[in-house]
């Protein structure tokens, strides 16, 4: 069996991998709450894979109420190396059509008051997020996506907002001069936490509408995403697979080895309770 450990977390549509094997179901506590739900484990195409449905079975906690650091502390616990977000998105662009696929490599926050970080009461840390995607995982799916012949978009950025609710047109009208490719609500802070807990992380991100800044488009609904998921998901899935095959067994990017630098803190300052807590994290590095 392969020594790699891949985490997926399921967006909208996304809430089991068929086909796994050797299932265990694995409920975790960490010291920053519950999970979204039970972490699934089993083999898919030999290697061991970590699946949590991002907004719980049956979709029950929207974005803002996420616990973030739960779920990524949770993938750490778990010794997963990789993680392979799902998102369904909103296209920013006219070429970017519904349905398609996109692999952002940047990324614009407009959450609010989201905890973001593993570093707090005692510790500080400061890690690098200039390039806040892998980029040995991110170019592994988007062959992916050409291999199995999805409209696959190589790169782009994805505008995080608050949500739950859609934006207004004005906002939508405003996102579209900064350049933004797509708009989500989600993969941040996912893509910080992952960073600074050495996990590589990517993002699969399928375009289900067209916001509301397109004159000719109806403007978002969620019937009309629903439908689309239901076609994406298949796409995501057969995409997770080809990833799953071709990562390599070692890791040589930058997201593992974040924190070599980043750790402000001196050790002797940092409070026992917090070595205890994020021992999985920078254990390795107060030893």
């Amino acid at each position: 069996m392969s020594q790699k450990i891949v985490g997926i977390i399921g967006g909208s549509g996304l809430y089991e991998m068929e086909g796994l094997e050797e299932v265990q179901k694995i409920n975790l506590k960490t010291p920053f709450g519950e999970p979204s739900d039970a972490f699934l484990i089993g083999l898919l195409e030999g290697v061991k894979v970590v699946f949590l449905p991002r907004h719980g079975i049956g979709h029950r906690i929207q974005p803002s109420s996420l616990n973030f650091r739960a779920n990524i502390y949770g993938m750490k616990k778990l010794g997963v190396q990789w993680i392979i977000g799902v998102s369904a998105v909103g296209s920013m662009k006219e070429s970017i059509h519904p349905g398609d696929m996109v692999i952002p490599n940047q990324f614009i926050d407009l959450t609010k008051g989201r905890p973001n970080t593993f570093f707090s009461d005692g510790i500080v840390c400061h890690i690098s997020f200039a390039d806040p995607i892998c980029p040995v995982l991110s170019q592994i799916l988007f062959q992916g996506g050409k291999e199995i012949g999805a409209n696959v978009h190589n790169g782009g950025i994805y505008l995080c907002i608050e949500g739950p609710q859609f934006s207004t047109r004005a906002e939508s009208r405003l996102y579209r001069t900064w350049g933004v490719d797509v708009i989500g609500m989600t993969n941040l802070p996912e893509a910080k936490l992952a960073r600074e807990a050495e996990i590589c992380y990517a993002t699969i991100a399928f375009a289900t509408d067209y916001d509301c800044w397109h004159q000719e488009a109806e403007d978002v609904s969620i019937g009309d995403v629903l439908k689309i998921l239901a076609q994406s998901t298949k796409t995501a899935k057969s995409v997770i697979r080809y990833a799953i095959r071709n990562l390599p067994e070692k890791r040589d990017c930058i997201c593992s080895t974040a924190l070599k630098n980043a750790l402000i803190t001196g050790k002797k300052f940092i409070p026992d309770r917090v070595k205890i807590d994020l021992e999985p994290i920078i254990g390795k590095y107060i030893k």
